[in-house]
């Protein structure tokens, strides 16, 4: 059932079929997801912090990944787990390494050894949660799972984290939206 909220919530509020644009990945196609038209609206976060929770390794004690397209959803995950009786926290990872104050480049309420989820909004490749992958691991977190709200890579994404023997889910596909890869 979230699952399917999740996919309509997209479809209805952030599917842009009038392409073509330009993604992350420098590849063009003929329509865009602006996942943030869900995953920090008032009615689309709770929709994809149910349909994360879903499918969250037991084992998980925070969710992050990349800032600004992974945090929204990792907060709304942790509110809904909370809400639930499970207690998760949300992390982010900065780009960069900032220099002053708490430096590095996780922020949030996780320790080193500590059963981690990478999220992402929208993957292409799956490059940007495989950065976050790394970064969390070198601060010492230990990444179990990773999780794509959209997978528009055709594959690429499930096979890199394979690589990494990272489990990798995907919620929702092109196909699921109605339009093809």
């Amino acid at each position: 059932m979230s699952r399917q909220a999740l996919i309509d919530h997209l479809r209805h509020h952030a599917l842009f079929t009038d392409g073509p644009y330009t993604l992350r990945s420098g590849q063009r196609s003929d329509w865009y997801l602006d996942a943030r038209q869900t995953t920090f609206a008032g009615k689309g976060a709770p929709i994809v912090g149910a349909a994360v929770l879903d499918v969250l390794d037991p084992e998980v004690r925070a969710v992050g990944g990349m800032t600004m397209g992974a945090d929204p959803i990792a907060l709304a995950v942790a509110v809904v787990a909370n809400l639930r009786g499970r207690d998760i926290n949300a992390f982010s990872i900065r780009k960069t390494t900032k220099q002053y104050g708490i430096t590095g480049r996780v922020v949030g309420p996780v320790a080193a050894g500590m059963p981690v989820a990478i999220l992402e909004d929208t993957t292409t490749t799956g490059g940007a949660a495989l950065d976050a992958a790394e970064a969390a691991t070198a601060a010492g977190l230990r990444v179990v799972q990773a999780i794509a709200l959209v997978d528009r890579s055709d594959g690429r994404a499930a096979e890199a984290f394979d690589e990494e023997s990272i489990p990798y889910l995907a919620l929702v596909v092109p196909k699921d939206l109605g339009v093809k890869r």
